[in-house]
């Protein structure tokens, strides 16, 4: 299993500020860091969903194949 890193900054008007180092645009929020790490799970698979999606239109009409793949170490 591949394993990402979360970033956790103090917000100024309290709580917390997170992001995933590695993946752009995985990113949110929350009063404490137990929140704040449960709402970065969710706008991770929100962001996935999305990103799925947008291929999904970009690609229409293309001969193209797409495939499942597993994360293992890299």
């Amino acid at each position: 299993m591949q394993n990402f890193t979360a970033v956790f900054e103090s917000a100024e008007e309290g709580g917390y500020v997170c992001w995933i180092e590695e993946i752009p645009g995985a990113m949110s929020q929350g009063e404490n860091i137990v929140e704040a790490k449960a709402n970065l799970l969710d706008a991770l698979k929100l962001l996935m969903e999305a990103n799925r999606e947008l291929a999904e239109e970009n690609f229409q009409g293309r001969n193209i194949t797409r495939e499942m793949i597993p994360i293992a170490d890299i």
